[in-house]
């Protein structure tokens, strides 16, 4: 082996000392984005648009100014929870998100399309491609937290956005059935391969509560989430009931105006990643 030079662009050698690449992508010089916080599932289903725009609206609410990245390419919902319609303005500088009557920065898919019911018939590269633009050609301004709703799985494009974007942590969410366990796994191992923090997990459609005694209803059974997290040393940081009223709220696209506290826990550990820097 020839002398080290302690220049780890010209060497091939995989010694103790050499420096692994960075290959985070700088968002638009306009932009000034503080944390960036990603939700993620190992499936689809479970409901993880819903978790990512409650809890943006949640920490918006303590009076931090948020966005919404909408990384599911093929299946953006996010535009439609916030009532945003029409599509992105674009300039010589950059693309601009829109923004929902209370303030959220959003940016999807489903703004640059003429009709938001067309399909997305994309492969794999092309889109992944597109979620990376929306980190670095957007023109975010000034947002004290990003958060991304990343698509289901953890395949080509969960890995573009881990390898593109310097996500500070990820939230989890699963739902109470047995065969999520396994699913969980998945995602935590990712995340640990990827060498990016876990905030915690987000049960949603936890329970109903009866209108007429108000007691709960483990609709899906017995919640095991407190297993999960114990195996894996993970905070559960939410349970999401089935509410009629909720889901009323985002098919309306006022998730902005809705009411309850089951995610405080989650925005408690959001804000505690410390004061906000900028990228």
């Amino acid at each position: 082996m020839s002398e080290c030079t302690h220049d780890c662009s010209t060497c091939g050698e995989a010694c103790a000392s050499r420096q692994p690449e960075d290959m985070h992508e700088k968002p638009h010089e306009l932009s000034k984005i503080g944390k960036v916080i990603a939700v993620v599932s190992g499936k689809g289903g479970v409901g993880k648009s819903l978790v990512t725009a409650l809890t943006a609206v949640s920490v918006k609410r303590t009076g931090h100014t948020v966005g919404v990245l909408d990384a599911d390419i093929t299946g953006p919902s996010i535009p439609k929870m916030f009532g945003i319609t029409g599509q992105a303005e674009a300039d010589n500088q950059g693309i601009y998100p829109r923004q929902s009557k209370l303030g959220t920065d959003v940016m999807s898919v489903n703004l640059l399309l003429e009709n938001p019911s067309d399909p997305v018939i994309w492969r794999g590269p092309v889109i992944a491609g597109a979620v990376k633009q929306f980190w670095t050609d957007v023109i975010w301004g000034d947002d004290d937290y990003l958060f991304v709703d990343m698509p289901p799985g953890t395949g080509d494009v969960p890995l573009t956005v881990f390898q593109s974007i310097p996500v500070d942590g990820i939230l989890i969410v699963t739902t109470p059935q047995e065969l999520v366990s396994m699913i969980v796994e998945k995602a935590v191992k990712m995340a640990e391969t990827m060498n990016i923090p876990i905030l915690g997990l987000i049960e949603n459609m936890s329970y109903a509560v009866c209108p007429d005694c108000g007691k709960k209803i483990n609709v899906f059974g017995e919640s095991n989430i407190e297993e999960i997290a114990t195996t894996h040393h993970l905070p559960v940081l939410g349970k999401i009931p089935m509410n009629p009223k909720l889901a009323g709220a985002c098919d309306a696209g006022l998730v902005e105006l809705f009411e309850g506290d089951w995610l405080e826990p989650a925005v408690d550990a959001i804000l505690k990643l410390g004061e906000v820097s900028v990228q």
